[in-house]
């Protein structure tokens, strides 16, 4: 059985000032086995962010169902933990009082919270900056704050929406690789949507291309790159086949997506 299974699923946003509606998913399947590390690739507009807010249960399907562990997802849950691109953290909590929200949420005791805690700010590199707040953090730092709190809940499936697009290329880059190593050490099941091709194949053991809008899976290509997995692996030929064939298949999705909004 799979860990996640995507069956039919669909999405119509209702027309607005007598537009027509917009469909923004064409009926997709999608298995997910568990520990797999998947990225979800595609143009801007294909319905990338809708599929995966479906899958954290933060909208519903038009059509279709979602399965975790063979159970049906209706809303949000705490076997999904979700880290967003904007630094979705609560400004009055320090960093430590960030993480321990989801853990006071699954009744965990005062101490069990803070060791936890703990235990993913050295994981995150952030010891020393437990009782700093968000606004004396930089972007990267945030960044390392929401992830530790998605992962100190222990969640069965791990959902990012292009957490690191507005971080500058060094801090990307230095977020991938603690994440990769997060995940080579713990093998959590990720969804990852982002639209940077070099991201995609450097994080995933699958990385899934979606078409223009309504968003379809067009391919989906198992990356056979050696773990551990390093910055260096960019370098490779093997990453560079990689690059060449899904910029191939993003092209010309890019160029329909432009052409729905010309």
């Amino acid at each position: 059985m799979s860990k996640l299974a995507i069956r039919g699923v669909t999405r119509v946003f209702p027309g607005v000032r007598g537009r027509a509606p917009v469909k923004a998913l064409e009926p997709i399947d999608l298995d997910v086995a568990d520990n797999d590390f998947i990225c979800i690739l595609g143009p801007s507009g294909c319905g990338k962010s809708t599929l995966l807010r479906i899958v954290a249960g933060l909208a519903e399907p038009s059509a279709g169902e979602v399965r975790l562990d063979g159970r049906a997802i209706s809303g949000p849950g705490p076997d999904r933990g979700m880290v967003f691109q904007s630094y979705t953290l609560f400004p009055w909590l320090t960093v430590r009082g960030n993480i321990c929200f989801g853990l006071n949420e699954k009744g965990l005791s005062k101490a069990e919270q803070r060791a936890r805690a703990d235990e993913f700010i050295g994981r995150v590199g952030l010891t020393g900056f437990e009782d700093h707040f968000p606004r004396q953090l930089s972007g990267g730092m945030q960044q390392r704050t929401a992830l530790a709190r998605a992962l100190a809940t222990d969640p069965e499936l791990l959902l990012l929406d292009e957490p690191f697009g507005a971080l500058d290329n060094q801090t990307r880059a230095l977020m991938q690789e603690l994440l990769l190593g997060i995940w080579e050490a713990h093998r959590k099941t990720v969804l990852f949507v982002t639209h940077d091709i070099d991201e995609a194949i450097f994080l995933a053991t699958r990385v899934v291309v979606m078409s223009a809008r309504p968003g379809r899976i067009k391919c989906d290509i198992p990356i056979a790159l050696d773990h551990p997995r390093r910055y260096t692996v960019k370098t490779t030929p093997e990453f560079a086949a990689y690059k060449a064939r899904l910029t191939d298949e993003i092209r010309d999705e890019a160029i329909r997506a432009i052409a729905l909004e010309a």
